[in-house]
């Protein structure tokens, strides 16, 4: 799509007649220190949502608006928006999930957000604490898309809730979706983990580049039928989504265990290895 100015995507409009772009609408600015303020912030709270939307809104894409034309403007868009208004409505609802075959994507999802005890809704709040304001145009529905797909990585990728489970999780997005925000909290984040884990053997930079390298190489998960692939296996779904084991995480994760370290608590004290591990 050629490049437009921010008046002719005013003018732009869904079949049904939703603005793309809300004349009301703020335009973004880039502001890089308030980006690393929030990123301090998030390194000491690795749960602070709010931060993490506060990054992102910093550091605003250029081809932030032609990407969601491209896709809620398309025939795609336009089905997706009718079929799955609000992705939310349809996580949350694990009684209906879990009727799909045992091994499905849905079962999947439901097993990771209860044991984390998370929820899609639990998210759009945390969205909201970061004051942003809300209008109604496609930006909206594209923003609370990406969002609330979030958890939907965790568990097609295999990357856990750890620090490096998140970097990895959002340097993955950036290969579908990209932004400075990505760059910064994947890489940067990288980088402290490495630096609270002193001296370990696991391949950190090697698990978030590789991260990023399958982001790129899949089709991007917004543009998908969610409703469609939570009935579907979930290897397959994997499988079809170009979306392989996360080697270099998991190594990351082996080799932490062996040097007593919990990826959960990187600052925590290292503990003895235990003779297993040692002979392993």
């Amino acid at each position: 799509m050629t490049s437009k100015t921010r008046e002719e995507y005013m003018q732009m409009f869904a079949a049904d007649g939703t603005v793309l772009l809300h004349p009301d609408r703020p335009q973004a600015k880039y502001r890089p220190m308030r980006a690393v303020r929030n990123f301090r912030m998030l390194m000491k709270d690795k749960e602070d949502t709010a931060a993490v939307f506060r990054i992102f809104e910093s550091l605003p894409s250029k081809d932030f608006l032609p990407r969601i034309a491209g896709l809620a403007l398309s025939e795609q868009g336009e089905t997706l928006r009718q079929t799955e208004p609000r992705l939310p409505e349809i996580l949350d609802d694990h009684a209906e999930l879990r009727r799909t075959p045992k091994g499905s994507l849905a079962h999947a999802y439901c097993d990771f957000m209860e044991a984390e005890g998370l929820t899609a809704a639990g998210l759009v709040a945390e969205a909201e604490r970061s004051g942003r304001p809300r209008f109604p145009d496609l930006v909206e529905w594209y923003l609370n898309r990406s969002r609330d797909t979030h958890d939907l990585f965790h568990v097609l990728t295999g990357y856990g809730r750890d620090a490096l489970g998140e970097a990895s999780v959002l340097l993955f997005t950036h290969g579908q979706n990209p932004s400075q925000g990505h760059l910064l909290i994947g890489y940067a984040g990288a980088a402290n983990i490495k630096k609270m884990a002193k001296g370990t053997k696991a391949p950190v930079f090697g698990a978030v580049r590789e991260a990023h390298r399958i982001g790129k190489g899949a089709p991007p998960l917004i543009a998908q039928p969610i409703r469609e692939l939570l009935e579907r296996p979930l290897e397959d779904v994997r499988a079809a989504l170009r979306i392989p084991s996360p080697v270099n995480y998991r190594e990351c994760h082996r080799v932490w265990k062996a040097e007593g370290i919990d990826p959960y608590n990187l600052l925590a004290s290292r503990a003895p290895a235990e003779p297993e591990l040692l002979a392993a």
